[in-house]
């Protein structure tokens, strides 16, 4: 494996409120929203320097050379998605945290304190909000200096010591809504979520202790599924930051039905698993009878 240890910017850009969208507005339409809300965000990062290390569901990872480059990305972002308005008559909200220091890169993933310090300050923070740390502050230039406040210490799991998060400010006239934020669409800083899957007589969980499985033909997947459309490696399943996030890596697409009875088909796409449903490899729901993988996120 290939290592390397340097100093980087770690920002993460999350949708508030995505499960509700999918709930409110189907799993097709809230998909298209949160695509194109993804390729805005990975657009403004890659403007401003920025290399997208991976999508996660809802949410972009990426990270910057400088803290300059990041602070501009992130206000960039916040300013896109409110013009290009993704989500057409309904209003898309993003969130961003960011962090600076020491970041372990390994091939095309990033792992350390600073990446998870990057992630914990982004589930606390609000819808239309920028949140970041004193290591982001302190190389700043005056001139940007002058869009961000102290916001409050906090304490995260963990960490021996208090934490202090600044508010960057993004819009050209700062409003209060601004300053505080939309409160519904916050999520909890904490979630203790777990994922089960069953098949046949066959059950896997997922959550901290056990974080991916693999659905497949293989004899050595997770869930073994003795179908000849099914794929060797047909989809993984991943909990990463709080989400279960189903990818797609088959000849014959996988089904996803779910609790609403709105069906979505992946063809090497991904998406977030909530709620309760069900998993198809290679086959419609209508094929595959009652041979389906079940799953509960709870």
């Amino acid at each position: 494996m290939d290592h390397a240890q340097q100093n980087l910017a770690i920002l993460f850009a999350d949708i508030s409120g995505s499960t509700a969208l999918y709930d409110k507005l189907g799993n097709e339409v809230a998909l298209h929203m949160v695509t194109r809300t993804l390729t805005i965000l990975t657009r403004v990062a890659l403007e401003h320097h920025g290399k997208l290390i991976k999508t996660i569901g809802d949410e972009v990872m990426c990270s910057f050379p400088d803290a300059v480059s990041a602070i501009n990305a992130a206000r960039a972002m916040q300013l896109e998605v409110e013009h290009q308005r993704p989500g057409g008559d309904h209003p898309i909200y993003i969130r961003i945290g960011l962090h600076y220091g020491d970041v372990l890169l390994d091939r095309n993933d990033a792992f350390g304190d600073t990446v998870n310090l990057a992630a914990r300050i982004t589930a606390i923070t609000r819808a239309r909000q920028i949140l970041t740390s004193q290591a982001v502050i302190g190389e700043l230039p005056d001139k940007l200096l002058k869009y961000t406040r102290p916001l409050h210490r906090t304490a995260f799991r963990g960490k021996q010591e208090s934490f202090d998060v600044f508010q960057v400010f993004w819009e050209q006239e700062d409003t209060t809504s601004t300053r505080i934020g939309t409160q519904s669409y916050r999520k909890p800083a904490l979630s203790r979520n777990e994922l089960m899957l069953r098949y046949e007589t066959n059950v896997c969980t997922l959550g901290e202790q056990r974080r991916s499985a693999i659905l497949g033909r293989s004899e050595d997947s997770d869930l073994v599924i003795l179908d000849n459309l099914a794929s060797r490696q047909h989809a993984r399943i991943e909990f990463n930051f709080g989400k279960f996030l189903l990818t797609d890596h088959s000849a014959n697409g996988t089904f996803v039905r779910f609790s609403d009875g709105q069906v979505i088909e992946l063809n090497h796409q991904q998406i977030v698993l909530h709620g309760a449903g069900a998993i198809s490899l290679g086959r419609n729901f209508e094929e595959a009878g009652g041979d389906v993988i079940e799953y509960l996120v709870q």
